[in-house]
């Protein structure tokens, strides 16, 4: 089941299922409030968005009351951090499903998006928070893809972006550190079309034995993690998904760019898929634009992708979003 596109005119409301939005400086809301303008939009807050340690009630409350506002059209987080996982239990899943719309987010909204997706049918999207418009400078890539899988419905491929940069831009934007991208890396070749799931891995793995946990049958798995990461950390949380019953069933995998403090260089990943036969045979993509690096691309959770890996070039192709 996949939401309506966005269309000018409509309303974009702003929740805070884990961090609050008070920890997000004004002049950087002013800035994202104006990005997502230019889409002929209106965007406000939810009721306790910017309430600190906001309780499992409070931020239920405005998951639900977002779904049910016939105005709103698509719904963004604040921002991630921890404790999405928190609400899956007290969730209103036929409301969602009686009221299908966007949902975009990624990092800790991995759980929710995931969940909400196997729980409903609704395609829901790994993408920017709202307050990763707030950004200055380095912005363009994440902004082109979201605006296209938000307003658009054809077929497309996602290019690698042509830079990077791992640095705190919330805490300095005039001071910015930007890296050459070295594009898409193959470690397996192949080719496979399937439904695409994931987001940050250590947050996907919460969904493990629980009611929440998407099938992954005919599935292209897209994983990231952040800087708490490291290559031994990676590994046996890669592991444990691997451990999945249904695992044999994964068609492909992408894994987005690494922070730099987690130490995982191409050549530390390559060693540790080695290690596992059970990704043996399966096409994998590394050092995708996507993660807690940035740039970004926007992905579906749910939706349908074909990824190519071979010696001449990787690509990666969203066919229904």
């Amino acid at each position: 089941m996949y939401p309506e596109k966005l269309k000018p005119g409509q309303e974009v409301r702003v929740i805070s299922p884990a961090e609050s939005l008070s920890m997000i400086a004004h002049d950087q809301r002013e800035l994202a409030i104006q990005r997502l303008e230019t889409l002929g939009v209106t965007v406000t807050y939810s009721q306790y968005a910017e309430v600190d340690e906001a309780s499992v009630e409070q931020r239920v409350h405005d998951l639900h009351e977002a779904f049910l506002d016939p105005n709103v059209a698509a719904i963004m987080t604040t921002i991630g951090g921890y404790n999405s996982n928190q609400l899956l239990c007290d969730l209103d899943y036929e409301l969602i499903r009686r009221n299908p719309k966007i949902l975009c987010g990624f990092s800790d909204i991995t759980a929710l998006s995931n969940a909400i997706h196997k729980k409903t049918g609704l395609v829901t999207y790994s993408g920017p928070h709202f307050s990763s418009f707030g950004m200055k400078e380095g912005i363009d890539y994440t902004w082109s893809y979201f605006r296209k899988v938000m307003t658009e419905k054809a077929p497309f491929e996602v290019e690698p972006a042509d830079h990077w940069s791992d640095d705190a831009w919330y805490l300095d934007q005039d001071n910015r550190t930007f890296y050459d991208n070295e594009g898409y890396r193959v470690l397996q070749k192949g080719k496979a079309t399937g439904k695409s799931l994931g987001g940050n891995l250590c947050t996907f793995n919460l969904l493990q034995g629980t009611p929440f946990m998407p099938d992954l049958e005919d599935s292209i798995l897209f994983l990231e993690d952040d800087l708490l990461t490291d290559p031994k950390t990676f590994d046996r949380d890669l592991q444990s998904l691997l451990h999945q019953p249904d695992f044999h069933k994964v068609r492909g995998l992408v894994i987005g760019r690494f922070q730099k403090e987690s130490d995982i260089s191409l050549d530390k990943l390559k060693k540790i898929i080695e290690t596992k036969k059970e990704l043996e045979g399966m096409p994998i993509i590394v050092n995708a634009s996507f993660g807690h690096t940035t740039p970004r691309f926007t992905f579906p959770i749910g939706g349908s992708v074909t990824i190519t890996a071979d010696s001449f070039k990787a690509r990666i192709v969203l066919n229904h979003y």
